[in-house]
């Protein structure tokens, strides 16, 4: 999507979103929610397309979600529609009877019921003969798609407040209809209920165009900010291993990030403790797993960080202490001393690589789980052991080739929601390989395959637990390439004089913790610059080796809302998934703008974003 046409794309979005609810910042809370969004922005979301984003662990989505989900939902098209209503026109004499068309719609697809084809019909069949001419009705329904898109930035144009909040000063014309409104007498419940279509193409290239580049657009309340940075100098900065490391103690531990549905990444959080103050040698970086040895799996590029905090009572106690910044090929490092005490280990990616699963990745095409032998007894596939091998080097967090009960309940939480007890426990030892008292991979490959024979072969409850660890349906991790919905990793800890230990541990608290480290890690290595004639609104922007990210500080007391604009930004990728976005900033809140990523790491790359603030009135 080119700059022009991703703005106008952007405003077209924001428009139908405020046309539902009074602010960005309000996620949709329901199916019939995204339903009525959906259409405010032209779409007919079917059944099964809502279903499709709205699955049953979905609890919200927010504004980001609803720009993602356009841009794979494309309007609907006049010629689709034709050759959709050619195939019922038996006679091919450019009508369709009434009998025709509820044979069609109640018996195919995504059913309608009786009453919906009668109300099309008596809607659609003008001189009432019976018949529907359905080049007019096709028309009729395309142009209520432009109107219903055209209507809700006409509504935003209108209300000015409104326009100015969420958009700034400058001037933004909606499209024209080419459609007169007299022939507006369908509804948008009305087209969602006549047809219904699915779609993975982009939207295409809006033709709006800017009379002049929006960095030059409310001068007076911007603020610019642009770095370049070259890959000699990345290659320059890298922080050597210490001589000797292999005789340091060394302690490590796995984990994964996932990307959830409602676009935050989780992961499992770790407490070091080390016994002395030592030097230490710290590292992060993406797991290769072992059989994958005939390609470089694609989540090696996604971008980790570990943040060290120390280990206070509350969230208020702990400190930021240091965070790997330096980078030597996929591996994050930091070198330093560590007073002897207990750390809160935080991993973290900027999400610039990990992406939600492409709904085109969902199609009805999918790996076979289960097979009947030669004896018709039940058997996992030869794809399916491999992948769950995978799972079990993953979970396996401290890598001893078994998985211990608090290891095995990660894995739960994760998949199913719920943990093993002890008396469980005992019974997977008294049914499944297990060497001191945890289970072997072997084990591990039993018990799935219980599953899938207390079943009689039906591997739904399989791909609940393969998709919750992040693959699709054809048994991927990732989806294309540098874009993942999951991404194992490790981490390695080396002390010089004394043995560190590490345990994993899952928190309420964690996002948090993280989020906290995070903004301090920006406020504390970059100054403030306040938005012009806003002096109580500031920008920092951390201008690390390998990661730009950026902080908005609002010191007011009311929200305030900040136009981003990355279109001169050079070989760059955003966290926020686009070149221009809005951000909502609570009273007095701090909040995390973007993490930008060089796009080819191997190139130069240059960051130019302007900040500007878009106040109430």
């Amino acid at each position: 999507m080119f700059p022009d046409s991703q703005e106008a794309f952007y405003m077209q979005c924001r428009a139908a979103y405020l046309a539902v609810f009074r602010s960005s910042l309000t996620n949709i809370a329901s199916k019939q929610q995204l339903c009525r969004v959906l259409q405010q922005a032209g779409r007919n979301p079917s059944h099964a397309t809502l279903n499709k984003y709205w699955t049953t662990r979905t609890y919200k989505l927010n504004f980001d979600d609803f720009c993602e989900i356009l841009k794979c939902e494309k309007k609907s098209e006049e010629s689709e529609l034709m050759r959709a209503f050619k195939k019922m026109d038996v006679n091919g004499d450019g009508y369709i009877t009434h009998s025709e068309l509820e044979k069609a719609l109640t018996t195919r697809g995504d059913k309608m019921t009786t009453e919906e084809v009668n109300a099309i019909f008596s809607l659609a069949d003008i001189n009432k003969d019976g018949k529907l001419d359905y080049a007019e009705f096709c028309r009729l329904l395309v142009s209520t798609v432009e109107q219903c898109q055209t209507a809700a930035l006409e509504r935003l144009e209108a209300d000015g407040k409104l326009k100015r909040q969420n958009f700034g000063s400058q001037s933004y014309s909606p499209p024209k209809s080419s459609v007169s409104s007299s022939s507006s007498g369908i509804t948008a419940a009305q087209v969602e209920a006549t047809h219904r279509t699915e779609s993975d193409t982009a939207l295409k290239k809006d033709s709006r165009s800017s009379s002049r580049p929006s960095s030059a657009r409310s001068r007076r309340s911007s603020l610019s900010n642009s770095t370049t940075v070259t890959s000699s100098s990345t290659k320059a900065s890298k922080i050597p291993e210490p001589p000797g490391l292999q005789e340091w103690h060394h302690s490590y531990m796995k984990g994964c990030f996932f990307l959830e549905d409602d676009g935050s990444i989780s992961s499992l959080q770790y407490q070091l403790h080390v016994p002395e103050t030592t030097s230490v040698y710290l590292t992060i970086q993406p797991l290769s797993l072992s059989h994958r040895t005939d390609k470089t799996p694609s989540w090696m590029t996604v971008d980790t960080a570990l943040f060290v905090m120390s280990a206070g009572e509350s969230k208020e106690d702990s400190t930021l202490v240091c965070f790997t910044e330096s980078k030597d090929k996929e591996k994050y490092v930091w070198k330093g001393e560590l007073n002897a005490g207990t750390y809160n280990l935080l991993p973290f990616t900027s999400g610039c690589r990990l992406k939600k699963r492409s709904k085109k990745s969902l199609s009805n095409k999918s790996v076979e789980l289960v097979y009947k032998t030669d004896t018709g007894e039940l058997d996992l596939t030869r794809e399916l052991r491999e992948v769950l091998s995978d799972i079990f080097e993953v979970i396996d967090l401290d890598g001893n080739g078994l998985l211990s009960l608090e290891e095995y309940n990660f894995f739960e939480l994760r998949t199913s929601g719920e943990k093993c007890d002890k008396d469980a426990w005992t019974v997977c030892k008294e049914n499944f390989d297990m060497r001191k008292n945890q289970l072997t991979r072997q084990g591990f490959m039993e018990l799935n395959l219980m599953e899938a024979t207390e079943k009689d072969g039906d591997p739904a409850d399989l791909w609940v637990t393969l998709e919750a660890m992040g693959y699709n349906r054809m048994l991927e991790l990732h989806i294309y390439t540098k874009r993942n919905t999951a991404c194992p990793f490790q981490i390695d800890v080396h002390c010089e004089g004394t043995q560190p230990s590490i345990q994993p541990i899952s928190t309420d608290s964690g996002p948090k913790l993280l989020n906290q480290a995070l903004q301090k890690s920006i406020t504390a290595r970059t100054g403030a610059k306040a938005l012009r004639g806003h002096d109580n609104v500031f920008i920092y922007t951390y201008r690390g080796e390998h990661r730009i990210s950026s902080l908005i500080a609002n010191k007011t007391n009311q929200k305030v809302t900040v136009h981003v604009n990355n279109e001169q930004s050079r070989n760059c990728c955003s966290s926020r998934g686009m070149t221009v976005f809005a951000v909502e900033v609570p009273a007095r809140t701090k909040m995390v703008c973007q993490h930008v990523l060089p796009i080819i790491e191997k190139q130069d790359w240059t960051y130019n974003c302007v900040e500007t603030i878009l106040p109430s009135i």
